[in-house]
């Protein structure tokens, strides 16, 4: 067997659960989260980090999980969309501001979305309208126009 063909056990804790995998070294985090793990939330968009489709959070950061190997999160703490709401049944802020200032359309988009807001309200708890567009410049949204969206992030530093 090739060193390329070799398997490799990744332990992590995933939206709060420790799991482990056996991956190939090329395995991609994205897929493993999806094909593995089942958690479909996080969409494959272009597979070249453009779209920010597969934004989840890798030790409290978000990343665009399409550029990761899986091998490389092993030990590794990941929140995907699936995990942000601490009751299954209930949103986040994020997710609530999304909902009540209609900042989705057809929701491809959104869960990366979500994630990437989470990382700006993190980073910049105070954002003005600039600092949003910046902040979700790496996601593609080909429905909203952004306008909500932006609408929805603003709510949120206006609560704060």
């Amino acid at each position: 067997m090739s060193e390329v063909e070799k398997r490799h056990v990744v332990t992590l804790e995933i939206n709060g659960v420790r799991r482990n995998a056996e991956v190939e070294p090329r395995k991609l985090l994205v897929h493993l989260i999806r094909e593995d793990f089942g958690l479909t939330g996080t969409h494959v968009g272009c597979d070249t980090s453009q779209c920010g489709a597969c934004t989840v959070e890798l030790d409290g950061q978000a990343i665009k999980s399409c550029t990761v190997l899986a091998v490389m999160a092993d030990g590794a703490s990941i929140t995907t969309i699936e995990g942000v709401s601490p009751v299954a049944s209930r949103l986040d802020a994020v997710q609530t501001a999304f909902h009540e200032h209609h900042a989705l359309q057809c929701g491809f988009c959104t869960p990366g979305m979500v994630m990437s807001v989470r990382q700006l309200l993190r980073d910049h708890p105070d954002a003005n309208e600039d600092d949003i567009r910046h902040g979700i410049a790496g996601n593609i949204c080909r429905c909203t126009g952004y306008h909500n969206i932006v609408r929805a992030v603003e709510s949120l530093v206006a609560k704060d």
